[in-house]
């Protein structure tokens, strides 16, 4: 088994900060907003991706302009919380996993419970 000290650190995990506004917004812009977690999709963590966003748009010939880029930009992040849309998974920490494990622990020893009273009337 090796010691910590020889095992070199695993720097997988980089924060991306968000990008600064712009007059002329790019689809790399809008990936570098969710990736940071301003847009409340993500945590902010560097998420690669095997293609860049807006890739098929442009294999199709139609890039989207920078109107709609901008659109986009406004809505997932302004318009969003502007509007009191509420915090996702991602940024609340909590799934809801552990309450249903919990509820469907006790709804199995409840449905014991009540079996097992009727099987000794």
């Amino acid at each position: 088994m090796t010691a910590d000290s020889d095992v070199p650190p695993a720097y997988t995990i980089k924060p991306v900060d968000p990008p600064p506004p712009s007059d002329q917004p790019t689809t790399a812009m809008l990936k570098a907003d969710i990736d940071s977690g301003r847009t409340g999709d993500k945590i902010g963590e560097l998420d690669p991706g095997l293609s860049s966003l807006g890739t098929d748009d442009e294999a199709a010939g139609r890039p989207p302009s920078a109107f709609r880029i901008a659109l986009a930009r406004y809505y997932e992040t302004v318009g969003r919380w502007g509007a009191g849309g509420r915090d996702t998974a991602a940024q609340s920490g909590q799934d809801g996993g552990f309450t249903v494990f919990v509820g469907l622990i006790v709804a199995i020893g409840a449905g014991l419970l009540v079996g097992i009273w009727f099987a000794t009337r």
